[in-house]
C-alpha cells in the first residue's frame, strides 16, 4: 500500500511541475526580455530548386533577387511546395552581433538533409535515414560576419519544406537555455514514467500475487508511454543523431507494446468487457505486437522488408489505435451504465485527455501559424493517474476483503473451539451424569429419614444442610444432562408476551430485593415454536444474570420485536449493570467460565445449548460500567 501512495505522490507532484513548467515564471520571463539582446528575423528569401537542378552555394549567392526568389514572413502564409519540387535554398542577412558570443536559432525548420553556408563556407550539415523531418539548430556565429547572408539548402520528399518560425539572434548562453527549455518537458516526464515504471516493477517482490498481473500490465503500460515520449522527443534528435535509428526502433517497439498492455489491464479491472471484446481485442494487439516485432527485426536484412513494414505497419498501427479507442470508449461507457466507480475513474482520465487533445487540435486549426502541441503530454499524466487510482482501489478493497476475511477465520476458530469444548464436556456429562444422579438421590433419601429421628436442632440443621447441598448438586447434574443433550421436549406454538409475562412474574421479586425492576417492550404478539420449559429455562438464566449485575437502581427492559427483512423474532434484554470486559465478553458460554463465586458457568452453556436447539442465535453487546444487552433472534411462527 505504500508504494502505490508514493506512486500516486510522485504522480501528482509532477503533474504540478510539469504545469507550473508550462505556464512559466513572471519574473524569469521579464528578467530574460529585459536583460538579453535578441533580435528577431521575421523574414527571409526562399529559392526552389526545379527537378535535375543541382546548385552549388557559388552559384546561389550569385543570382540576384529577380532569379527566382521570394520573400517569406514567419507571421504570413507559408508557401506550398510546387509539385515535383523536394529541395530549396534560404537566404537571409545577419544583423548587427552586438553579443560577446553571438548565435542563432532556428526553431521549426522542415528537411531531411540541411547543409548552411556562410560566405560561401560550409558552417554546419546534417543529413537524416530516418522518417522525423523536423530540424531544430543552435549555431554560433562570430562577430565577424555580421550584415553577411547566410545560405540553407534544404531537402525533404514530403509537403512541408523550409523554415516555419521566427529566426532567433541573441547571447550564445541565453539562446542554449532556450533552446533546451523547449524539450525539458519531453526529458523530465518520459524519464520520470520510465523511473516510475521501473520502481513499480521493483515493487512487484513485496506485493501478492493477486495483484501481481494488473500491476505487471500497468507497468507495461508507463513504461511504453515514457518511452514514446523520450524516443520521439526533437532533444534525441538535436544531442545524440548518432543513435536515431536505436530511438526509432525504441519507439515502434514500446507502440506497438502499449495498446495490448492497456487491454491487458482493462481486462484485470474491467473483466472481459461487453460480449468479451477487451479480451478478444487484447489477444488480437498481443499477436500483432509479435509479428510487428518479428518485421521489425527483419527489416533491418532486407530492403523489401523495410519498406513494407514501415508502409504496411504504420496503416496497420493507426488503425489498430482508432479501434482500440472505440472499443475503449464502448467498455468505459458500458461499465459507466451499470455505476461501475472504477469505469467512472477511467471516464474521468480519458476525458482530461482526450479533452486536452482536442482542444489542442482546434486551436492548432484555428490559428493561422504553426502550433507546437504539448499540453497533450501533461494531460496523458491524468490518464495514467486514473489507471494508478483503479489498481490502487482494486488493492484497497482486497485487502478489506482480505481482513474481513481473517477476522471471519478467527470468529470460525473460536466457534471451533468451543464446539470442541462442548463436545468434550457432552460426552464427559453424558458418560456421568446418570451415575453420580442415582447415588445422590439414595443418599438424600436416607437423609431425610435419618433426620426425622433426630430430636436435637443442631443434628437436624446439619441434616438439612446436607439435604440442600444434595440438591443443589443434583441441580447441577440436570445441568449437564440439559447441556449434553438439550432436549427441547414437547414442542408447541409459544406466545412469547405470554411465556416472557409468566417468567417476568417469578422474577420481579428477585429484582425488587436487588433494588431493581423489569420492564417489557413489545407492540404485537409474537410466536415461535419451541418447549415453554426450556425456553424459559434459558431466558431465566439471562434475566437473572442481569439481575446480580445490577445495583439499587437496575434496570432490566425485555424488547420483543421482529426483524421485517427475515422475519425472526428479536428479543434484547438490555440492563444498566456493571458491563462485561471484551475480553471476558469472548470467554461467554466457555465450559466453567464464571465471575460468580458459587458460580459453575454451566447456567449460560444451558442457556447457549437451548437457543442453538431451537435454530436460534444469541449475542451479547456489553461495555464495561454502562451495561450489557443480549440479542436472541428465533425462527417466527
Amino acid at each position: 500500500m505504500a508504494v502505490i501512495k508514493k506512486g500516486l505522490i510522485s504522480l501528482v507532484a509532477l503533474i504540478s511541475f510539469i504545469g507550473a513548467f508550462f505556464t512559466g515564471s513572471p519574473s524569469i520571463l521579464a528578467a530574460s526580455g529585459q536583460g538579453s539582446d535578441q533580435t528577431i528575423i521575421t523574414e527571409w528569401q526562399m529559392l526552389w530548386e526545379q527537378p535535375g537542378q543541382s546548385l552549388t552555394a557559388e552559384e546561389v549567392s550569385s543570382l540576384s533577387d529577380s532569379d527566382g526568389w521570394f520573400t517569406v514572413h514567419s507571421d504570413g502564409d507559408y508557401p506550398s511546395v510546387p509539385e515535383g519540387i523536394n529541395s530549396a535554398w534560404i537566404r537571409f542577412r545577419l544583423p548587427e552581433l552586438t553579443q560577446m558570443r553571438p548565435a542563432l536559432t532556428i526553431n521549426k525548420l522542415y528537411a531531411k538533409e540541411v547543409i548552411i553556408y556562410l560566405q560561401d563556407k560550409k558552417i554546419y550539415e546534417r543529413t537524416r535515414k530516418y522518417s522525423f523531418d523536423l530540424n531544430e539548430i543552435l549555431l554560433p556565429i562570430e562577430v565577424q560576419y555580421e550584415g553577411s547572408n547566410i545560405y540553407l539548402y534544404v531537402e525533404n520528399n514530403v509537403n512541408k519544406l523550409g523554415i516555419y518560425n521566427e529566426i532567433n539572434v541573441g547571447e550564445f548562453t541565453d539562446q542554449i537555455k532556450t533552446f533546451v527549455k523547449a524539450d525539458i518537458i519531453d526529458i523530465i516526464l518520459g524519464a520520470s514514467l520510465v523511473l516510475i515504471s521501473f520502481f513499480m516493477i521493483v515493487s512487484v517482490l513485496f506485493i501478492n500475487r493477486t495483484f501481481q498481473p494488473g500491476w505487471y500490465s500497468l507497468f507495461l503500460v508507463m513504461l511504453s508511454v515514457g518511452v514514446m515520449i523520450l524516443s520521439y522527443s526533437s532533444f534525441m534528435y538535436k544531442y545524440f543523431p548518432e543513435y536515431i535509428t536505436l530511438f526509432n526502433i525504441c519507439f515502434d517497439i514500446a507502440s506497438s507494446l502499449f495498446m495490448p498492455a492497456l487491454f491487458f489491464f482493462l481486462e484485470q479491472v474491467l473483466g472481459r468487457g461487453p460480449f468479451g471484446l477487451i479480451t478478444k481485442f487484447k489477444k488480437i494487439q498481443t499477436y500483432f505486437a509479435v509479428i510487428y516485432t518479428v518485421f521489425l527485426g527483419l527489416s533491418f536484412v532486407s530492403s523489401e522488408i523495410h519498406d513494407f513494414y514501415y508502409t504496411s505497419g504504420f496503416v496497420i498501427f493507426g488503425l489498430s489505435i482508432i479501434v482500440g479507442n472505440i472499443l475503449l470508449i464502448s467498455s468505459v461507457i458500458f461499465e459507466c451504465k451499470n455505476r461501475n466507480k472504477e469505469a467512472i475513474i477511467l471516464a474521468i482520465g480519458i476525458s482530461i485527455f482526450a479533452g486536452v487533445s482536442l482542444v489542442e487540435v482546434i486551436w492548432y486549426m484555428y490559428i493561422d501559424r504553426m502550433y507546437d502541441m504539448k499540453y497533450w503530454k501533461v494531460s496523458i499524466l491524468f490518464f495514467l493517474a486514473s489507471l494508478i487510482i483503479i489498481l490502487a482501489r482494486k488493492v484497497m478493497v482486497n485487502y478489506q476483503k482480505a481482513l474481513q476475511y481473517s477476522k471471519q477465520i478467527e470468529i470460525f476458530n473460536e466457534e471451533l473451539q468451543r464446539s470442541e469444548k462442548i463436545e468434550l464436556i457432552s460426552n464427559l456429562a453424558a458418560s456421568i451424569a446418570h451415575e453420580v444422579r442415582n447415588p445422590l438421590q439414595v443418599t438424600r433419601g436416607f437423609l431425610q429419614l435419618l433426620g426425622q429421628r433426630l430430636n436435637s436442632k443442631n443434628d437436624k440443621s446439619y441434616v438439612n444442610l446436607a439435604i440442600d447441598e444434595l440438591d443443589r448438586a443434583s441441580e447441577i447434574i440436570t445441568d449437564f444432562l440439559t447441556f449434553a443433550k438439550p432436549d427441547i421436549g414437547k414442542v408447541v406454538r409459544l406466545n412469547i408476551q405470554e411465556e416472557i409475562s409468566q417468567l417476568v412474574a417469578i422474577l420481579a421479586p428477585l429484582a425488587t430485593l436487588q433494588g431493581g425492576i423489569i420492564k417489557v417492550e413489545h407492540d404485537k404478539e409474537l410466536f415461535i415454536i419451541g418447549s415453554s420449559s426450556r425456553f424459559k429455562q434459558a431466558l431465566m438464566n439471562i434475566i437473572k444474570n442481569s439481575i446480580e449485575a445490577c445495583g439499587d437502581g437496575g434496570e432490566i427492559t425485555i424488547n420483543l420485536s421482529e426483524d421485517a427483512v427475515s422475519g425472526r423474532v428479536i428479543i434484547k434484554v438490555r440492563d444498566n449493570g456493571e458491563g462485561i470486559d471484551a475480553e471476558d465478553l469472548k470467554r461467554l458460554g466457555e465450559p466453567y467460565y464464571t465471575n460468580k463465586t458459587k458460580g459453575t458457568g454451566l447456567g449460560l452453556m444451558v442457556t447457549f445449548r437451548i437457543i442453538e436447539a431451537m435454530e436460534g442465535s444469541i449475542k451479547f453487546i456489553s461495555e464495561k460500567g454502562i451495561g450489557t444487552e443480549v440479542n436472541i433472534t428465533l425462527p417466527s411462527q
